[in-house]
């Protein structure tokens, strides 16, 4: 799978505070929660974000509670993937859940300003700055773990597996 977008780059220890603030936490469908997606930390974000354009971070992104409201916040905002240094473990796991892909990337992170340009192919790992010419590499998801993306997180996987058992 290939995503391209647009990156809107932040420091380190972006919390589940600042990815949906617990005002919030009220809702739970992921429309409304992608109205409020990053705005304690961006207020600009829902007007400058447009559908599969990516998030990157430094270090330590998602910290703080273990909120499943952030990741599909993001999701929802229409983000294809968040890319950071490294991820708070919780929210790794959420993400995953829902079908929100994240890469680790040292040097991708180092290298990208906010407003460039990836491409980024799951399958490989592969992380393509085409505003800069420059390409990265991130670790690739095991098998199980990319048929869970790709089935648009561990619902969409149940429900596929269950159905090819019942044929």
């Amino acid at each position: 799978m290939i995503l391209k977008g647009k990156v809107h780059k932040y420091g380190a220890n972006v919390n589940t505070d600042v990815i949906i603030p617990a005002r919030y936490l009220n809702l739970s469908e992921g429309p409304e929660l992608a109205q409020h997606c990053m705005e304690d930390i961006d207020a600009d974000f829902t007007q400058k974000v447009k559908p599969g354009d990516i998030i990157m971070a430094t270090s330590n992104f998602g910290c703080g509670s273990s909120r499943e409201h952030a990741p599909l916040a993001i999701k929802s905002a229409g983000v294809s993937c968040v890319i950071a240094r490294s991820f708070a473990r919780i929210f790794f796991r959420n993400a995953i859940n829902i079908g929100l892909p994240l890469l680790e990337s040292e040097e991708a992170v180092d290298k990208t300003d906010s407003g460039d340009t990836l491409e980024v192919d799951l399958s490989t790992g592969t992380i393509r700055n085409t505003t800069k010419g420059l390409t990265f590499t991130a670790k690739p998801y095991p098998d199980f773990m990319s048929d869970l993306i790709a089935a648009g997180g561990l619902i969409g996987y149940t429900k596929e597996r269950l159905s090819r058992r019942r044929s």
